[in-house]
């Protein structure tokens, strides 16, 4: 747990310059879905550091990924992740305003989470036991290579649709922003530079003003090859919506 003196002043700092929403991300090493009772005792336990630690320094949103299932069927890691949730959390009272995000998954191996008709079975299992809400986190990457072409203005606009009618528009208020170094429907989870990858700067500009998008939180997961990638990837996203806003201007 962070030292009390260190959750103060991320909130003072939050306050004073507009921060928000705060959203975490657990442990790539946690498996809750895993079919090893050892494995899926640990990554219960560290799943409740997870929780408490943002609870206490009052992040809006933790981001999981559900898991694998190794060599299980989905509905079997399922149960699992169902119920490791429900014991990491039990006696937990989360704060007003937190939610447990789900993220949608490249689709390698046993992974679960790589269609949204999974992560929408999840979430409606979770629901009922689960002391907080529980919505989604949808990575840019991940629905690329998992078969969800965001890289063209028609693909994205399937997604859009399917996001909308299956996972409900509401429900997902985070947007991992990655560009791919896999190739479409791949299912490598390689993440790139904005405009580096697959998905490309024009992809990046569709998604980021898309009308239904442009109001979720964009966080980066980008890699940091060089000193200041972290910086040019914001300067790029901002500048996308800039040249968006400047053409719908001009053409108004």
């Amino acid at each position: 747990m962070p030292p009390p003196g260190q959750i103060e002043e991320l909130r003072r700092l939050r306050a004073e310059h507009d921060l928000r929403p705060l959203l975490i991300h657990d442990s790539y090493l946690i498996n809750l879905a895993a079919p090893d009772d050892g494995i899926r005792e640990k990554s219960i336990a560290a799943m409740r550091g997870e929780l408490e630690r943002a609870f206490a320094i009052g992040a809006e949103f933790l981001v999981i990924h559900p898991g694998s299932a190794r060599h299980d069927p989905v509905e079997a890691g399922i149960e699992r992740i169902v119920d490791s949730l429900r014991q990491a959390s039990r006696g937990l009272r989360p704060p007003d305003g937190f939610m447990l995000l789900l993220e949608n998954t490249a689709g390698a191996g046993a992974t679960i989470g790589r269609t949204m008709e999974e992560l929408r079975e999840l979430r409606e299992r979770l629901s009922p036991v689960a002391p907080f809400p529980v919505g989604y986190c949808l990575d840019t990457c991940h629905l690329f290579v998992s078969g969800y072409d965001v890289s063209t203005a028609k693909g994205l606009q399937e997604t859009v649709r399917q996001a909308r009618g299956i996972l409900g528009l509401d429900h997902v208020p985070v947007i991992h922003a990655n560009d791919s170094r896999g190739a479409f429907g791949s299912r490598l989870d390689r993440h790139a530079n904005i405009g580096d990858g697959q998905i490309g700067l024009d992809g990046f500009r569709r998604i980021l003003n898309h009308p239904e998008l442009c109001r979720k939180a964009f966080v980066l997961e980008t890699p940091v090859d060089h000193p200041g990638d972290d910086q040019r990837n914001v300067e790029q996203l901002k500048a996308l919506c800039r040249k968006f806003r400047t053409a719908t201007k001009k053409s108004s």
